[in-house]
């Protein structure tokens, strides 16, 4: 930690890349552990854009569940600790493929959301944006004017919204310390933007719970700590 310590406080432009690890901190299931949210279940049943046009009922009682969900939890302290590295020009962009908000939420400005946000919902007919708390109220998927209210994530069958992954494409460019947080980097394009900025001579950092398979790449890995925690002790030295 005090490599991570001693990069942050010299580099010139710093990138942290957030996943599923970072939202599990704050109590909310993951996807594809032993007791995460597709266990038992089909994601294009439930979270596809078929579902949402043919199996609208399932469709939408599972994003009321995880609406319910991210309102029964908060951010961490390891969302407070970027969101305060932020302000103090130690960290230039967060990259996330969260959708729970809670980047925002702990006061970060700079995010790319890769994967859209479950804080909105939005009018599939007149692009209306409401908060997702109205998804779980009476006659709430029903827009004022009509139209099915679908909620902001990037559903399967959609691509990813082109102007986060601009966002994300150019922060990791410039990036001369680059931190991944809670992600397995077993997806694309998830493990793209490390690799790519290692490429391009920037320092890297992993900090997972797991081995992942760009650990051998990394110049620092920092496995089996909570990312609170380890950002907290980062922050004193």
């Amino acid at each position: 930690m005090d490599h991570l310590a001693h990069w942050l406080r010299t580099s010139s432009f710093t990138v942290v890349f957030t996943g599923a690890g970072m939202s599990t901190e704050s109590g909310l299931p993951d996807f594809r552990s032993q007791s995460g949210l597709w266990r038992g279940k089909d994601p294009m049943q439930l979270a596809s854009t078929r579902a949402m046009m043919e199996n609208r009922e399932a469709f939408v009682e599972f994003y009321q569940m995880r609406i319910q969900g991210l309102l029964s939890c908060k951010p961490h302290t390891g969302h407070e600790c970027l969101a305060e590295w932020e302000r103090r020009g130690l960290v230039h962009g967060v990259i996330t493929q969260n959708v729970d908000g809670f980047h925002q939420e702990a006061g970060s400005l700079a995010v790319a959301e890769l994967h859209g946000s479950l804080a909105k919902i939005r009018c599939l007919a007149c692009g209306t944006e409401y908060a997702n708390t109205r998804y779980l109220e009476d006659q709430g998927t029903i827009c004022a004017c009509g139209g099915f209210l679908r909620p902001g994530v990037v559903l399967f069958g959609e691509s990813l919204p082109q102007s986060q992954v601009d966002q994300a494409i150019s922060w990791t460019e410039q990036a001369d310390l680059f931190i991944v947080l809670g992600s397995s980097l077993t997806v694309s394009p998830a493990n793209w933007f490390p690799q790519h900025a290692k490429e391009r001579g920037a320092k890297l950092v992993i900090v997972n719970q797991e081995p992942t398979p760009l650990d051998a790449w990394a110049d620092e890995v920092i496995q089996n700590e909570r990312i609170g925690s380890v950002l907290q002790r980062v922050g004193r030295r």
